[in-house]
């Protein structure tokens, strides 16, 4: 039989389960009380942040017809209709693939019709930066007028491409990073569920590695929960998730700082033939130098993403101050456009070789 991925089976359901947004659900809360509920609301940030899902959970407090003072009570026929995903009172469309005038206007039409149980007609259209310059012309008229017993609510991660007449006629809701011990918290209420045995340190660097999206976190413990039988450590995690020490990117760190030109041709070559998947080497090698150059500069409290060991390690190579920040900008940006040509080189390592040593060469000597 086929199982539930995590992501999907841990969902929120209501207000309280959407962390690390308070400043939205506080809001959302008020205007269902106070009987202010907006008509269209965008909501924007990162992806995996709770945008679709706080989007479903307001479709149900809106709706809700159980005897409680905050809804969603999750147990009236209304609200248990949306989560199983049975009302016909709520749209979720997907804009990368519905992107033309025709579904809009097809939308456009559907409106008008009034809702078969529910007070109003919920409409979230994901990813709506996608939609053609047509497709939100023939959006506009709809946001500016809509019958009153619909709302519109859509979702992006990049709300620059949306034109401002849009902008305009929308309540906007910013959605934040999700913070590692944040992240930390919900994975470890997973696995007390699901009876997942993980050491504290996997589920820190699960955290760590989602980059403040709560579905990839919960994704890659899916990914590692499968692995089953033996608890799951740090080591075992970065082992299965093709991740390569922090020990070894470090040592790669350093022997760009010393100018070490062997000893870090020697750690790339060794990072490819244990079998590193060469997004993550390179994720981890910007997340260093990032971390390199956020201490030179004295920013250390957004260096979230790396282990405590390693942004030790780095501490003592930025208080050296043999490398300039130039130098590191420099790299950084090297090692970026590495990665863009990963998919068309032959040899992964030598992206990653040529990024290095030219990194690691004085500009005099080029």
């Amino acid at each position: 039989m086929p199982t539930q991925a995590l992501y999907n089976k841990w969902r929120a359901q209501t207000f309280d389960d959407i962390l690390g947004q308070g400043h939205i659900t506080q809001t959302l809360r008020n205007q269902i009380k106070a009987g202010r509920i907006g008509h269209a609301y965008l909501f924007t940030g990162l992806r995996g942040s709770g945008k679709t899902s706080t989007a479903r959970v307001l479709a149900k407090a809106v709706n809700c017809v159980g005897d409680t003072d905050d809804p969603p009570c999750n147990a009236c026929h209304i609200c248990k209709s949306i989560t199983d995903g049975t009302s016909f009172d709520l749209t979720e469309i997907d804009a990368a693939s519905n992107r033309g005038i025709d579904e809009i206007r097809d939308l456009r039409d559907r409106v008008n019709f009034a809702p078969s149980e529910c007070r109003y007609k919920v409409y979230v259209i994901d990813e709506v930066h996608m939609l053609t310059n047509e497709a939100f012309n023939a959006l506009l008229k709809t946001l500016e007028e809509p019958p009153s017993h619909v709302i519109f609510v859509l979702c992006t991660t990049e709300p620059h491409r949306l034109p401002a007449t849009i902008l305009s006629r929308c309540q906007r809701f910013d959605f934040r990073r999700a913070p590692v011990p944040i992240i930390v918290r919900k994975l470890t209420r997973i696995c007390e569920l699901e009876g997942i045995a993980i050491a504290p340190d996997a589920l820190e660097y699960i955290a760590r590695k989602a980059g403040g999206s709560f579905r990839d976190a919960v994704s890659l413990l899916d990914q590692l929960a499968a692995y089953g039988g033996e608890e799951i450590g740090q080591d075992l995690a970065q082992r299965v998730l093709g991740a390569v020490p922090w020990t070894l990117v470090s040592d790669l760190v350093a022997s760009l700082v010393a100018e070490d030109l062997p000893a870090g041709l020697r750690i790339i070559n060794e990072a490819i033939d244990q079998g590193a998947e060469p997004r993550q080497f390179l994720g981890e090698i910007l997340d260093h130098l990032r971390g390199l150059l956020l201490l030179r500069v004295g920013a250390e409290q957004q260096l979230e993403s790396l282990a405590p060991e390693a942004i030790e390690r780095l501490r003592q190579l930025a208080e050296e101050g043999s490398l300039p920040l130039s130098r590191i900008t420099r790299a950084i940006r090297l090692f970026s456009e590495a990665g863009q040509g990963l998919r068309n080189t032959v040899r992964l390592q030598i992206a990653f070789e040529l990024a290095f040593v030219e990194a690691a060469l004085p500009i005099v000597d080029r």
